[in-house]
Parts: structure tokens; C-alpha cells; sequence
């Protein structure tokens, strides 16, 4: 898969001489050779679970990775995290990282590729299934946990809006904050709406069932702002500036109120 010319160019614009598939959910292929992990790590201070109040060296702390792909980014945030702890040893206990994403063979490639499989988990999950609710509890139950400390969510947003709509997207902004007590969110801005759409068309596929309808439109990263800090019981604690791609990296964290 070729790199985009323009370093502000989405996978879903991007021009390739091989058609990699229509991606409807974000399952590009090869995402990570023209969107490496850097941009987003580049951004993240490896000290971020302490910086939030979590002390790995103390106790297990859990990661979840929302809409993992094929496991590059997980991993390579795994290793990012690790850099603060006090040593190889400490290592191998304190973080653990669960990734899925709905594409079974996507998931089957982080598997094989998995070099950290006592501490790194990928599994094959659709967050907008009634499912995904006994999974994620089974998991955090294991560690006798109620949420995970940290949930990433690179560019997914804009999957579940295209493909189930409006009410969907904001149930799933909820069910995030449910599950998590930090939340780092990257949320596709309206242009890559519009791009996405754009290129399913050109393709010869059908059209998103929902983009034509939805009335969430516009900055999408205060849409969800909005919706978190309103009816999830969270706080924006800090932005870690815009990727490459122009996409703001915003960790949110629940209220002390909330964390019941």
C-alpha cells in the first residue's frame, strides 16, 4: 500500500494503485505503513499513567485498545508506557493491554504477531454488540476490576457513526466512558466524513447507510467533548495536540464524583 502524498492525506482519500478494499469499518490492510504508531506515541508522554495517578509499580494496571487493527499501534503503546517503570523485572507484571477490533483476520495477524503474549491480549469484538458487554467484564473481573485504568481510541468514532448513526455514536462514547477511567480519544474531524464516503462511492459500493441522515456534524472532537463532560461524567484533564493528519489526541478522565 502506498503513502499518502500529503501528510494531512486520511486512509480513507488516500490514492492507491491497488485497491486495498473499500475498508466500510476502518479494517484498512495495512494501516500502519502509511499511519505509523509514532504519530499518535509522538504525542504521548510515556509517563501518562503516572501523570493520571496510576502507579504500575504498586499494582496491575489495565489498558484497553478500542478497534485494535493488527496490533502494531497497541503494542508499540505498550512498550511506550513501559519506558517510566523501574525494571525488566517490574515490567512483566505491571501493565496489561487487551486490543480487539471486529475484524477476525486483523486480529488473527496481531496474534501471530504478538511478542508479549503473557501481558498483551487481542481478541476478536464488536463494541457495538450486546456481547462485547460479558467479554470486557470477564476480562476486567480476572484482576478483580470494575473499569480499565486507560482505554485508547485511535480513529474509530467516525467507523460506528458512518455505520450505525447518530444514537450509536453516542452510546458508544458512553460505553467507553463506562469501561474506562482515562479515556485518550482521537476522533476523525467531518473532512474524513466526507472523504470516506467519498471513496466507497468511488469504489462502486453502496453508500454509508447513515452518513446522508446524521445530524452530529461538524467538529466532531467537541461533539464528543460535548457528550462526555455532559452525560458521561468525565472531564477533558488535557490535549496532547493534533497527529500528523490533523487529528487532536484528547484524554479525558471521569470526575471523582463519577468513579463509583
Amino acid at each position: 500500500m502506498e503513502a499518502p502524498s500529503s501528510k494531512h492525506t486520511c486512509p480513507e482519500t488516500a490514492e492507491k494503485k491497488e485497491d486495498p478494499g473499500a475498508a466500510p469499518y476502518g479494517n484498512f490492510i495495512n494501516y500502519y505503513t502509511f499511519n505509523p504508531p509514532e504519530n499518535r506515541l509522538s504525542l504521548i508522554p510515556s509517563s501518562l499513567l503516572e501523570d493520571v495517578g496510576y502507579q504500575p509499580d504498586r499494582e496491575p494496571v489495565l489498558v484497553l485498545d478500542v478497534g485494535c487493527n493488527s496490533g502494531d499501534l497497541s503494542i508499540a503503546l505498550y512498550k511506550h508506557l513501559l519506558q517510566d517503570q523501574p525494571s525488566e523485572s517490574d515490567r512483566s507484571k505491571r501493565i496489561h493491554l487487551l486490543g480487539f477490533d471486529l475484524d477476525e483476520n486483523l486480529i488473527l495477524r496481531a496474534q501471530n504477531s504478538n511478542p508479549f503474549p503473557q501481558n498483551i491480549q487481542f481478541i476478536p469484538l464488536d463494541i457495538t454488540s450486546q456481547d462485547s458487554h460479558t467479554e470486557l467484564a470477564s476480562y476486567l473481573k480476572k484482576f478483580g476490576l470494575s473499569r480499565f485504568h486507560l482505554c485508547s481510541c485511535f480513529a474509530v468514532t467516525m467507523w460506528v457513526h458512518l455505520n450505525h448513526g447518530d444514537a450509536a455514536l453516542l452510546a458508544f462514547l458512553s460505553r467507553l466512558a463506562s469501561v474506562s477511567k482515562c479515556l485518550l480519544l482521537e476522533a476523525q474531524p467531518w473532512k474524513c466524513y466526507r472523504s470516506a464516503a467519498r471513496r466507497l462511492r468511488k469504489l462502486g459500493r453502496s453508500d454509508f447507510d447513515h452518513f446522508k441522515t446524521l445530524e452530529i456534524r461538524g467538529d466532531m472532537a467537541a461533539q464528543a467533548k460535548e457528550h462526555l463532560e455532559k452525560q458521561c461524567g468525565m472531564e477533558l484533564v488535557q490535549s496532547f495536540g493534533s497527529t500528523s493528519w490533523d487529528r487532536s489526541l484528547l484524554l479525558f478522565k471521569r470526575r471523582r464524583c463519577s468513579d463509583q
